[in-house]
């Protein structure tokens, strides 16, 4: 359904006209309100039922938590999510959904159907948008009910990162289906990991309603007033083994993996397939080096 004579839905206009990166900077202050236990619970159970959180993963119980924001982005019990065996596998990052996924051709990545979107603009590094044309790259969108933490997808190191401001449209449907540009669009923070297959990176995108993105190895945060946009060079390169933990969302977004050519082969996967941390979607190719 769309207004008619503006060709979008209802909901688009809303989104539009709301200042979303102060609303969202507002809902993360909400979030990290201390509660008594005797408000939270029930608003937490009711969270989970309407969303169908798994709350027996959790590693803490529900009456453990003090603020909504550390029931989202809680951590999982240690055997919850097990790591594919498999040396060679490209690991999913997060818990959530495959939104789009394949070669990156001629600079452009597959927003939807119908609708792309630049590398140069999401990353805004020349060097690296010429490393990576050509490669692959896989979405994920992180649904409400999901765990929140965001884990390496390869075993290295990081040396660098970029943090880019931006809007903060929302990543689900109606963003990913109505504004162009979408994750080109959103403040992002991009992870850059070091293998001995070579680089590969890992871009976060922030969205409506993400109070912050956290990160294991800096203390950037995203979504504060008046931030600039930066590309540091870490003193110190960050070690990570394969699965341990990059970051997290203080409420849900999306991630995209990024892959430069010949790197890794994508394992057979499907738009909205549910994927779990520790999967895997793909594996380094044979022929990349060592």
């Amino acid at each position: 359904m769309s207004l008619p004579g503006f060709g979008y839905p209802p909901a688009y206009y809303f989104v539009w006209i709301l200042p979303r990166n102060l609303f969202s900077r507002f809902c993360g202050f909400l979030a990290n309100v201390r509660m008594p236990s005797l408000l939270l619970t029930p608003l937490i159970q009711l969270f989970s039922r309407i969303f169908g959180v798994d709350l027996t993963e959790a590693k803490l119980q529900v009456s453990d938590f003090h603020t909504f924001n550390e029931f989202f982005t809680r951590e999982l019990l240690p055997d919850a999510r097990p790591l594919d065996p498999d040396q060679n596998a490209i690991l999913s990052p997060v818990d959530g959904f495959v939104g789009e996924f394949g070669n990156i051709s001629n600079g452009l990545l597959i927003q939807a159907k119908g609708l792309d979107y630049r590398l140069a603009d999401l990353l805004e590094d020349s060097e690296r948008t010429r490393k990576y044309d050509g490669g692959k790259f896989i979405t994920i969108y992180l649904a409400p009910q999901n765990y929140h933490r965001i884990h390496s997808m390869v075993g290295g190191e990081v040396s660098e990162f970029s943090y880019i401001t931006g809007d903060l449209w929302t990543v689900g449907p109606l963003g990913v289906y109505h504004v162009p540009n979408l994750f080109a669009r959103n403040e992002r923070l991009t992870t850059y990991f070091q293998t001995a297959k070579g680089e590969c990176a890992l871009v976060k995108v922030g969205a409506t309603v993400v109070g912050r993105i956290r990160v294991s190895y800096h203390d950037q945060i995203s979504n504060l007033h008046s931030a600039k946009a930066k590309q540091i060079v870490l003193e110190t390169p960050f070690e990570l083994e394969r699965g341990e933990e990059v970051g997290l969302f203080e409420l849900g977004s999306t991630v995209i993996c990024l892959f430069p050519p010949g790197q890794i082969e994508l394992n057979e996967l499907q738009l909205g397939q549910s994927v779990n941390f520790g999967q895997a979607v793909g594996r380094f190719s044979q022929n990349s080096k060592e």
